[in-house]
């Protein structure tokens, strides 16, 4: 997996300039495998951009400005959703990429995995506990009959004894 930032070589913005190189710098900081397409010289990467961007993430104008950022052909999102997940610790999840093993979002990972394999682990108990209930009520109903049918058939037994 690829991660694609289209990004305007020759901005006149300072704006777009300082948050592509926010974009870049921390990829490269965490080493992230990714390629920049330039949208000012490529018209190609320009049009691809644009119509690869979901519609409800486009600016009001639809144009949707530098840096974008996909994985493959999937949309991630533009600097502001970069820059939350930047803040939120969730840059992978962001991507769509697996954290790499130690980091703080691997470890956030994990400690959900294990949540989720121990209340899967309490609802499964919980489950064979009332299979248990429900098992041991039916023994209990058949001893039920059972004694019920032997009585039945003891009186019977003593009413044609006492006929007799």
């Amino acid at each position: 997996m690829v991660i694609k930032v289209f990004l305007a070589s020759s901005s006149g913005s300072t704006a777009i300039k300082k948050k592509q190189q926010d974009v870049v710098g921390f990829l490269e900081a965490l080493k992230v495998d990714y390629t920049q397409l330039d949208i000012a010289c490529n018209e190609e990467n320009r049009m691809w951009m644009r119509q690869n961007v979901p519609e409800e993430k486009k600016p009001a104008n639809g144009i949707p400005l530098p840096p974008q950022i996909f994985n493959e052909e999937s949309y991630c999102g533009d600097y502001e959703t970069f820059f939350d997940a930047k803040e939120d610790n969730t840059v992978y999840s962001f991507l769509g990429l697996p954290p790499p093993p130690g980091s703080k979002q691997a470890h956030v990972e994990e400690e959900e995995e294990q949540e989720e394999e121990d209340l899967q682990s309490e609802e499964e108990e919980e489950l064979r506990q009332l299979e248990e209930q429900d098992q041991q009520g039916s023994e209990e109903e058949e001893e039920a009959e059972v004694q019920e049918e032997e009585e039945e058939d003891l009186e019977e037994t003593q009413q044609e004894e006492a006929a007799e």
